[in-house]
């Protein structure tokens, strides 16, 4: 048998690209360049270019062929539209642009995130332990926040290659993530945007305040975990950088010194007179109060809110504009959607908060030029204030020369500077809106928290806060799920029979 000196260099060519190949191959899985992949690659090379070599008269005939030149051209065209893919995908990379369809918009930085990052004064570096390999979705966050500030540096540590690193940190784990400023650190339980914003506010606050909660009266608790309670708050506020603590006024006589803000939040009985008037002493020596009253109870506040020229509303706010059915809420739950100028309510616009139950909130004497009041909420001109009403009372229809008709203010805010001490205030007639089952409805979390930033002097975390998917549900009152019924199950059905037999019969 003949062999071909043309078949020897070609099955050469064939073996050595092979052997490259598996050299190639042994050097990715084994990361390193060991002998044996050297002599795999070497040989392989050899043994190609020889066959290339040995076949040189051949293939120079085949591409000068007609067959030749064509298949030259694909290849050509190919390697030609192979590299402006490339071109426009290495573009793409160094000028990337993204949009965010979502309602929530759950993958743009929030209003919070922004201000806080812009408002970088320190050096900030987020660091994740972990191995270095794959995809890194923190990674790509974290070029967020820098897009924002340049002080956000971020860094992926192996701590069993730096073990120094994870000590220095306190670090025993996989994935554990650290945010540093300085010499304070915080170590992140989760790599979402809240809690990556909240530790850079932790790692770079001055201080942290506090907030008070009075105690004594049937208040929200803190501690409850139902619907009715207030845990939620306290994480909200905890995320922020604050501490929380409860507040007795009849055995602390006066709000601590160290109280930055205090909170009334719903109390069912009246505060004692000592007890409002020690809130109005802490008032008048600059302090911070957020007064949440519900209707149907008498906090007995005057001594406090009489000298801002603040009162309560002995009424019910009513919403019979319907917009609370959307969310499956009733007329006793008025939305609101418009607001005053203030910095409280700025990032609200366009947005609706819910009050379960609320009375209205003004000024005592509107005519008081010297106590300017700033209405913060405003309800729709479809409601009304039922007055004198009690909770015993079935009937709620709006009744001419008794009630009155809105828009109606449900929170009011009001700031005194004297002696160059700066009192804040703000009165809100509900505090169910605050409560578990509620804080997470549209942005009545965002109104609570921004009520606390500007007490607190914290005005730069005034803000719209990162939010979460929403969970849609299409809510129908009983005539509509009757309709549905009827057109779905009985009408559609109906119009294709009898479109049907119409047709047959003309055909028959």
């Amino acid at each position: 048998m003949k062999i071909e000196r043309r078949d020897v260099f070609s099955t050469a060519a064939w073996v050595g690209s092979s052997l490259g190949f598996a050299g190639l191959v042994r050097w990715s899985i084994q990361n390193e360049m060991t002998r044996v992949n050297e002599a795999l690659l070497i040989a392989g090379g050899v043994l190609f270019l020889a066959g290339l070599a040995g076949n040189f008269r051949f293939i120079a005939g085949f591409f000068r062929s007609r067959g030749g030149r064509l298949g030259t051209n694909t290849v050509t065209l190919t390697i030609a539209f192979l590299a402006i893919l490339s071109l426009l995908n290495f573009l793409g990379f160094k000028h990337s642009k993204s949009w965010d369809w979502t309602p929530e918009q759950l993958y743009t930085l929030s209003d919070e995130t922004k201000k806080v990052l812009g408002g970088l004064k320190e050096d900030v570096h987020v660091i994740r332990f972990d191995k270095v390999s794959g995809p890194d979705a923190l990674a790509e966050k974290m070029a967020d926040y820098r897009k924002i500030s340049p002080r956000i540096t971020y860094q992926v540590v192996d701590p069993q290659e730096r073990p120094d690193i994870a000590r220095q940190f306190e670090v025993h784990r996989l994935g554990d993530i650290v945010v540093s400023s300085g010499t304070r650190t915080e170590h992140l339980k989760d790599s979402d945007e809240q809690s990556l914003t909240a530790g850079i506010i932790k790692v770079t606050a001055s201080r942290q305040k506090s907030v008070c909660f009075v105690t004594g009266h049937g208040e929200r608790s803190l501690t409850a975990t139902d619907g009715e309670g207030y845990s939620d708050v306290q994480k909200e506020l905890e995320r922020e950088n604050y501490t929380v603590k409860p507040v007795n006024l009849v055995e602390a006589k006066d709000v601590p010194v160290e109280c930055d803000v205090v909170v009334v939040a719903g109390p069912k009985t009246g505060y004692f007179q000592s007890e409002s008037e020690a809130l109005q002493k802490y008032l008048a020596a600059g302090g911070k109060v957020l007064a949440l009253a519900d209707p149907g109870t008498d906090p007995k506040l005057d001594p406090m809110l009489a000298p801002w020229n603040i009162s309560l509303g002995n009424d019910l706010a009513l919403d019979v504009s319907g917009a609370g059915q959307l969310f499956g809420l009733g007329a006793a739950v008025p939305v609101v959607s418009h607001y005053g100028a203030h910095p409280i309510t700025e990032a609200l616009e366009s947005r609706m908060t819910f009050f379960p139950l609320a009375r209205t909130v003004g000024a005592g004497d509107k005519k008081n030029a010297q106590k300017p009041v700033t209405d913060l909420l405003l309800t729709s001109n479809r409601s009304f204030a039922k007055n004198n009403w009690d909770v015993k009372q079935k009937e709620l229809k709006f009744e001419q020369g008794k009630d009155r008709a809105g828009p109606l203010t449900l929170g009011v805010a009001e700031e005194s500077r004297e002696n160059g001490k700066v009192g804040r205030l703000v009165v809100i007639g509900n505090s169910a809106f605050a409560a578990n089952a509620f804080l997470t409805l549209q942005s009545n979390g965002d109104l609570f928290d921004n009520s606390v930033n500007w007490l607190a002097l914290d005005e730069n975390l005034i803000s719209i806060r990162p939010k979460s998917p929403t969970t849609r549900r299409v809510l129908l009152t009983v005539s509509q799920e009757r309709l549905f019924y009827w057109f779905s199950l009985i009408m559609m059905p109906g119009v294709v029979l009898v479109a049907g037999v119409v047709m047959w019969w003309k055909r028959r």
